[in-house]
């Protein structure tokens, strides 16, 4: 079991008299992760996937949850977007039990999120979570065994599944997006036209590090510009991308409306587009490793609470750079190779907005992946 940088953060607000919510894509850890902190404790386990539980939690009463509650001082509601009601339901297990510590969980931010927000405005504390970050890999496997994977990790990602079976990743990426994935993106948002879906998705994982057109990407798909913008919203709330807009304050031929997307995890990415040879034989090695780089940086500003904003930079000459990030008041930019050992960086960049610069590359990734 990897021990995940939320662990700490979540077991300094047992008790606080909020209710904890725990969101992300299905087969991250959440589950594990709640059940691991609660393990010494007698707590009692509410599964959504139950039709039984769904049915017990959708709109009771407060004697009636009371009964459901027992003795319990700790409740843990998994998948809990599932249950009708469950907003209310919660409101009133946080409102009307002040001895009981609830914990919930959820695969989908676009269905926990509009359930709960309102009902629990002031009475939670949500966090994201993600698949394994390198740091938390590292930390288990020690710095050898973790760069002896790296050529793995950027081929297969960081699901718990698929970093604990080995030799087995391409059959359970297959089955994390087809019956998970894309399964939860088409149940909850009246998707009627699944292969649509499908194909915008390999669209984008065959544009990872590249700007991203919407009306090339109606054109590729079939669809109009606007149905573009609202299934990538869905996949954002999925957790399967992830957008960078790109940086633009004060220079006149700076580009100002375009985006990047990137997968949350390679591995989700070389199943849609269905390859996995390895980095000698591939023409997009430089795309991997620079979505490997984004996704980890994001996922340590999450959990670190940086606060930082993150973008990246072009001109209409092409100067460009890979990821800026603006954190304290301070601009900085980051090129990000394979190999490379020298990068120039436009003038213009560090110049007008005093940005500290750097190279990330094979060598020093570590630095810029574990904040």
């Amino acid at each position: 079991m990897y021990t995940r940088t939320l662990e700490h953060k979540i077991r300094a607000r047992l008790n606080s008299g909020k209710a904890i919510v725990l969101v992300g894509a299905r087969q991250v850890g959440k589950t594990t992760l709640i059940k691991g902190i609660l393990e010494e404790q007698d707590f009692l386990f509410l599964d959504a996937d139950d039709p039984t539980i769904r049915s017990l939690l959708s709109n009771p009463n407060t004697e009636q949850i009371r009964t459901i509650l027992g003795d319990h001082r700790s409740v843990f509601v998994d998948e809990a977007q599932k249950i009708p009601g469950i907003g209310t339901t919660l409101k009133i297990i946080t409102d009307q039990f002040n001895n009981v510590q609830l914990l919930v969980s959820g695969s989908s931010s676009f269905d926990l999120g509009n359930l709960l927000n309102e009902p629990l405005t002031g009475r939670k504390w949500e966090y994201e979570m993600f698949p394994i970050t390198w740091e938390e890999y590292e930390d288990k496997l020690g710095f050898v065994k973790s760069e002896q994977q790296l050529e793995n990790r950027l081929l297969y990602g960081f699901y718990p599944e698929v970093i604990n079976n080995q030799g087995n990743e391409k059959e359970i990426l297959k089955d994390l997006v087809n019956s998970y994935l894309y399964r939860d993106i088409l149940a909850f948002s009246g998707i009627r036209r699944p292969e649509v879906l499908e194909k915008l998705i390999q669209a984008l994982a065959l544009q990872i590090g590249s700007e991203v057109n919407y009306n090339e990407l109606s054109r590729t798909v079939g669809i109009n510009k606007l149905t573009v913008q609202n299934y990538l919203e869905l996949l954002e709330k999925g957790y399967i991308v992830f957008r960078l807009n790109s940086f633009s304050r004060n220079l006149r031929n700076e580009i100002r409306n375009s985006r990047k997307i990137f997968f949350y995890d390679n591995g989700i990415r070389n199943m849609v587009i269905g390859n996995f040879n390895s980095l000698e034989l591939r023409t997009d090695k430089g795309a991997l490793w620079e979505n490997f780089l984004v996704s980890e940086r994001m996922k340590q500003n999450k959990y670190k609470d940086t606060f930082a904003r993150i973008y990246f930079w072009r001109t209409k000459h092409q100067h460009e750079i890979d990821f800026v990030e603006e954190r304290d008041g301070k601009i900085y930019g980051y090129e990000l190779k394979w190999k490379s050992t020298k990068s120039t960086f436009p003038l213009k960049f560090s110049g007008t907005y005093n940005a500290e610069t750097l190279l990330v590359n094979r060598s020093n990734f570590r630095d810029f992946v574990k904040i």
